[in-house]
């Protein structure tokens, strides 16, 4: 993976279309928009152009904190040790760890993450953990 190099900086010198993105972002995390495109119309962006920046635009107290998710996975040997692995290799620290007993076939795991050095956006450690073999569903419990 490429090294990422971030900086802070002043959103008023940013051109518009970074505080298009976040006013998306911040539609869709607020629950006033139920859809992507709900919020790029009510934000004045293009679909493309919200896609092209939401995983390098975010506001710098979303940049670190807690999230605790639940993930339904199938009850296959290696299930777990793959969705860590996603979790290491995108920088989060694993806080917690509890894995229910399968019932029905299906374990339901409920990890809590540091994400302060996290390289990726949560929507692509969402997306990472669901490509996982055996990963049914995965839902945010908790973002701090």
């Amino acid at each position: 993976m490429d090294e990422r190099k971030l900086v802070i900086a002043d959103l008023s010198v940013l051109p518009p279309v970074y505080h298009k993105v976040l006013k998306v972002k911040e539609l869709l995390d607020s629950g006033k928009a139920e859809s992507v495109n709900e919020a790029a119309k009510l934000a004045n962006v293009s679909r493309s152009a919200y896609y092209k920046y939401k995983d390098y635009v975010f506001p710098f107290n979303q940049m670190q904190g807690i999230l605790t998710l639940l993930i339904a996975v199938i009850d296959l040997k290696g299930v777990l040790s793959d969705v860590l692995a996603v979790m290491s290799d995108a920088g989060c620290n694993i806080l917690t760890i509890n894995q229910n007993v399968p019932v029905n076939g299906v374990a339901n795991i409920t990890v809590t993450l540091q994400t302060e050095n996290m390289r990726l956006s949560t929507d692509r450690l969402i997306t990472g953990i669901n490509s996982v073999r055996g990963v049914r569903k995965v839902n945010i419990l908790a973002k701090q």
